[in-house]
């Protein structure tokens, strides 16, 4: 065999590896299998409801939502973040930005209660840039404070506060365009990063992960987990006094993990995509749906958790979930572009 084909006999083994590669780690080849023990108990009309947390206390969710006709954003929106009242039953919706004049496009979000009111961070992504929004919430008015921009605010996609003035956010790229981003995504090349705001400076406490996504915080155990979505994992971490990251474990999912929200037992909730490359095409508008798939992940101690499918499907009834938020005896979902969001009510 000449040196030549040799060269090209080479490549296309390389080509066929990373091939073969991308389609096994992205979920390609998972057959969907529908499963939900419960039933829908309404639609919610709030189109990209892409990320839901809920105040157990006050009985109210907080919904980020924006018109993504594409996703990443590349235009404009006007999105805005929403508060639903959880005690009446009627999943009352309030539209707390209507007035914000800002070009809006919130993705992850994160909650604080402060007293008697409520701090409200919202990842907020413009043609301009990234930033984080900081305002308080009254009851049902959200006052506008500040608007955070920094360099390691590269591609935010997460955040959560853990007290008024500190807070935590990932990076799901190191790469914003190009080579490097196409590794990241299709290559699973582990460059995204975990970012800590100590009040003055931002530094980063955490790295080498695969598309870092959701974020939270136990403040009971002092633990942060981090979505790994291409990684297929939950990745566990102590925190120490000063903010700084110590790693424990990675809990490994089975499928592409987005937000992460934490119930008052100090389970995890988490709304997922099967099949990676489906839910890029779907949020590139290439396809019609892309499964869903929401995890209840009960952790203890390290090497001392559990893992379980609440709902499984298609994506013919919801597509590209992200978030799944219990409240009492309902789950709240959202989700990145659907018309409206769904509250399941699981049999007891």
């Amino acid at each position: 065999m000449s040196f030549f084909k040799k060269i090209i006999l080479a490549l296309s083994l390389i080509v066929i590896s990373f091939v073969a590669y991308t389609l096994i780690s992205t979920g390609y080849f998972r057959t969907i299998e529908p499963h939900f023990n419960g039933e829908i108990l309404k639609k919610i009309p709030l189109v990209g409801a892409e990320d839901i947390t809920v105040s157990h206390i006050d009985g109210f969710a907080l919904i980020s939502s924006t018109d993504r006709k594409i996703y990443p954003p590349t235009k404009e929106e006007h999105g805005g973040l929403y508060s639903m009242d959880l005690t009446s039953g009627n999943f009352n919706l309030t539209h707390l930005t209507s007035s914000f004049s800002k070009s809006f496009a919130p993705h992850g979000i994160s909650i604080l209660k402060k007293d008697s009111t409520y701090i409200v961070m919202a990842v907020n992504h413009t043609p301009k840039g990234h930033s984080i929004e900081v305002f308080t919430k009254n009851k049902e008015q959200l006052i506008f404070e500040k608007s955070l921009i920094d360099s390691t605010m590269i591609s935010p996609n997460d955040i959560v506060l853990v007290d008024e003035n500190r807070f935590y956010f990932t990076n799901d790229h190191g790469y914003n365009e190009g080579f490097g981003k196409f590794m990241e995504e299709y290559g699973g090349l582990s460059v995204a990063n975990v970012i800590y705001f100590d009040g003055k400076n931002y530094r980063e406490v955490a790295n080498g992960i695969a598309y870092a996504n959701g974020i939270n915080h136990d403040p009971k155990r002092q633990l942060l987990y981090v979505a790994s979505p291409r990684g297929f994992l939950i990745k566990v971490y102590s925190i120490k006094q000063n903010g700084d990251l110590e790693f424990i474990e990675d809990i490994p999912c089975g499928t592409g993990v987005d937000n992460i929200e934490i119930d008052p037992q100090g389970n995890l909730w988490v709304g997922a995509h099967p099949n990676l490359l489906r839910f890029k095409a779907y949020a590139q508008g290439k396809k019609e749906t892309s499964p869903s798939e929401i995890l209840k992940i009960s952790y203890r101690e390290k090497n001392d958790y559990s893992v379980e499918k609440i709902y499984v499907e298609d994506g013919s009834t919801m597509s590209g979930s992200t978030v799944a938020t219990p409240y009492e005896d309902l789950i709240i979902t959202g989700n990145v572009m659907d018309k409206d969001f769904l509250i399941l009510k699981p049999k007891k």
